[in-house]
């Protein structure tokens, strides 16, 4: 009876001690990825955060960061009053798989060193005032899914190097100040899914690669100043539902007869062009989503 008694003492502690030891483990993260936190936190005026850190706590009890074996993987301080600059240590969250500092008023250039978080796989930038060229670097990122930064000031050209991120279902570049063309590379990036390039200032052709894309489901290139005729091998973007080319420099739609009328949710066009082509007579355009589409990632995911 003693024994028993004793055995289940025994095994009562060792399930105590596994539990704190897990908890303890999780508290605790390498030195190096706590001073990217504080770091974060000075540099976006953390005290005036609207939900701010008790940085003499435990790391894994601050707002919006989560640890997992030890290491910190998720950061999500979305719309909360950072007022600053992304540090330049922010590579060394090594183990980081998603960044959200979305709908802040983030200023300053992107850092370089952003690529350096290898196991990254959601980047939200989205809403801020960040300025300056975005870092070809991020091209290296192999994990990435998602990368947004519309209604920044970013400018300079879209780095061919955004064409090697294999990984990469969404692309939302909207709202910012790039120049120069659409890179062709894009079409390599065959998990694609949405592209948006609304409102900057791009021209040139829309390149003919993009046709590669066989799931792309959104095109928003509306509001740039893009020209020439739609290329022949979008009929092959079979998945494609919405499609906003409005506002261009676009002259022929003569090459659209792979794409079907119907598969269409949202169609924007410049309607006096396309009533040239009397073929093209029953695209009927849809209620442009056009505001949905550069708030449409205003609600916390």
């Amino acid at each position: 009876m003693i024994l028993q008694k004793l055995t289940r003492a025994c095994i009562l502690l060792v399930f105590v001690f596994c539990f704190v030891f897990t908890a303890t483990v999780n508290a605790m993260v390498p030195k190096s990825e706590k001073n990217v936190l504080l770091e974060l936190y000075k540099s976006t005026q953390g005290q005036k955060w609207n939900n701010t850190w008790d940085v003499d706590a435990p790391v894994d009890s601050w707002f919006g960061v989560k640890v997992y074996n030890g290491h910190v993987v998720e950061i999500n301080l979305f719309r909360n009053n950072l007022v600053g600059s992304i540090p330049e240590n922010i590579g060394d969250l090594k183990h980081l798989v998603s960044l959200n500092l979305a709908f802040n008023t983030i200023s300053g250039e992107i850092p370089k060193t952003i690529a350096q978080l290898s196991k990254l796989e959601v980047l939200k930038l989205e809403m801020n005032r960040l300025e300056g060229e975005i870092p070809s670097e991020i091209g290296n990122m192999e994990s990435l899914v998602k990368l947004s930064a519309f209604n920044n000031f970013l400018s300079g050209k879209i780095p061919e190097s955004l064409g090697n991120i294999q990984t990469l279902k969404e692309l939302n570049l909207s709202s910012n100040n790039l120049t120069g063309r659409i890179p062709n590379s894009l079409g390599e990036l065959s998990r694609l899914e949405s592209l948006g390039l609304f409102e900057n200032k791009l021209y040139g052709s829309i390149p003919g690669e993009l046709g590669k894309l066989g799931n792309l489901k959104e095109l928003v290139l509306a509001n740039n100043e893009l020209g020439g005729e739609i290329p022949k091998e979008f009929g092959q973007l079979a998945s494609l539902k919405v499609l906003q080319i409005q506002n261009n420099n676009i002259f022929s739609f003569d090459n659209m007869e792979g794409l079907d009328s119907d598969q269409f949710l949202v169609f924007d066009y410049d309607r006096e062009e396309v009533k040239k082509d009397n073929q093209y007579k029953d695209f009927d355009a849809v209620k442009s989503r056009m505001a949905d589409t550069k708030f449409e990632d205003e609600m916390e995911d």
